[in-house]
């Protein structure tokens, strides 16, 4: 799908700093794709030729270590997926995959480098971006070395409703394993935990939906986990 950047409604808070030559010059080096659950649409060890930018649906990213995959986060739309890329290695050291279905643009790399050269404020709200994105992953790191189980699902639980569906009730289209996966546990753990939490009133789960019913316990478990 051909993109206008200029008209799209999707576009990045760095996107925003552009002018319009600059947006009608991006818009013959971008191209959206669609993606439906379960794709891929970075791989590990690929050579990186494009930015890739989440404009609708959800990704994971996740790693192949040496004993397992490891999901690293969630992300939501309007969110770059390589950037680390874009600025380090040529390859991907990591892949994303939609856990339902995407819209993502991908961006010619050289014209996006050229953007950050050109536009300063483009190149500074980058740079805020990926600087927020370390910042996430140095406190993620700290919450599963040291936190419990217990604490560490109430920190994605409560991500889930704040910072992903900004709701208290959602839906969660990625599997306990997975979920296993960015607290470092087991699926049997997180499923043990979940239902602690529901026999505990905290949530309630109906198939895959879960509803937060007691956020100041909830909140409790993730400060005292």
């Amino acid at each position: 799908m051909k993109n206008n950047c200029f008209f799209c409604e999707y576009k990045s808070v760095a996107a925003q700093k552009l002018s319009k030559d600059e947006l009608e010059s991006l818009s013959p080096n971008c191209l959206t794709v669609k993606f439906k659950r379960g794709d891929s649409i970075i791989r590990q060890g690929t050579y990186s030729t494009n930015v890739a930018y989440l404009k609708t649906g959800l990704a994971k990213i996740h790693i192949d270590g040496p004993y397992h995959i490891q999901v690293v986060r969630i992300v939501k739309p309007k969110n770059y997926l390589g950037l680390p890329t874009t600025f380090g290695d040529k390859i991907n050291q990591y892949s994303v995959t939609a856990i339902e279905e995407c819209e993502v643009c991908f961006i010619d790399i050289s014209t996006f480098r050229k953007l950050l050269h050109s536009n300063p404020e483009f190149s500074n709200q980058i740079i805020v971006e990926l600087c927020k994105g370390e910042l996430e992953s140095y406190q993620k790191c700290v919450n599963r070395t040291q936190k419990q189980i217990r604490g560490k699902l109430a920190d994605v639980l409560l991500d889930f409703a704040d910072n992903i569906f900004h709701s208290d009730v959602f839906t969660v289209n990625i599997t306990q394993e997975d979920i296993g996966n960015l607290v470092d546990a087991s699926r049997e753990s997180v499923s043990r935990v979940m239902a602690e939490f529901v026999k505990d009133g905290l949530i309630s789960m109906s198939g895959k939906q879960i509803t937060i019913l007691d956020r100041k316990m909830l909140a409790s478990a993730s400060k005292n986990g």
